[in-house]
């Protein structure tokens, strides 16, 4: 409990830090609508488990709120060194495993696509809809270092509201003015959403044309059991 307890104040002063750029991560620890789940070794799946009982403990306060900035974090122990190669391989099994156990009990979000390549793509857990943002020590982008391999788990739909409400574009500027500030240049993975598919700017490396997502989504070949 106690290394539970120092990660997280760690994530704490990491997001209080007066250089962190994203002012929507800010004004969800603000709001306590944060909340963070330490696991252990992020190849290992021995916690998907409980880290899907997290989120989806998460999902059900999401839809109680009427507030936007929600977001689930998952902070892994190790390992503490890491490559943006290694990353990336290890994030893409953590969603795919999240992924498969959750095709078992839920449908897919019907509000977004779940086909990776598609520009209408979101992850879905608990047919709730996420942006997922990955940070870790080696990332190339100083918004994405973190001394721990985490996984930040934001609802698509808040995003959407904030759209309605003429909040998005606003706050988007200020963000992406604040991260060009931080690295010395904008982001070249940054896209709006439907413009192309937002799995490029999950893990943070910078990716060529060539690439192709791991992520297969299972949810379509699975037999559901839906559960409340």
């Amino acid at each position: 409990m106690e290394i539970q307890n120092k990660i997280t104040a760690d994530w704490v002063k990491h997001l209080e830090d007066v250089s962190f750029p994203c002012v929507a991560a800010k004004a969800s620890l603000v709001k306590d609508q944060q909340r963070v789940f330490v696991a252990g070794h992020m190849a290992c799946p021995k916690d998907d488990y409980a880290i899907l009982n997290f989120i989806y403990d998460f999902v059900e306060n999401y839809r109680k709120s009427d507030s936007p900035f929600n977001s689930a974090v998952v902070i892994f122990e190790q390992p503490s060194v890491l490559t943006e190669a290694a990353f990336d391989q290890f994030f893409w099994q953590r969603l795919q495993a999240l992924s498969d156990i959750d095709a078992h009990k839920f449908d897919y979000d019907p509000r977004v696509s779940d086909n990776p390549e598609s520009d209408n793509f979101s992850f879905s857990l608990k047919s709730e809809a996420f942006f997922c943002i990955g940070l870790h020590p080696a990332s190339s982008r100083p918004a994405r270092r973190f001394k721990y391999p985490a996984i930040v788990f934001n609802p698509h739909n808040q995003f959407e509201q904030l759209r309605q409400n003429n909040q998005y574009q606003k706050m988007k500027n200020i963000i992406r003015k604040r991260d060009t500030a931080l690295a010395g240049g904008i982001n070249p993975m940054l896209n709006d959403f439907g413009t192309s598919s937002e799995v490029y700017q999950y893990t943070g490396q910078r990716l060529d044309e060539q690439w192709q997502c791991p992520l297969h989504i299972n949810h379509g070949r699975t037999k559901n059991h839906k559960s409340a």
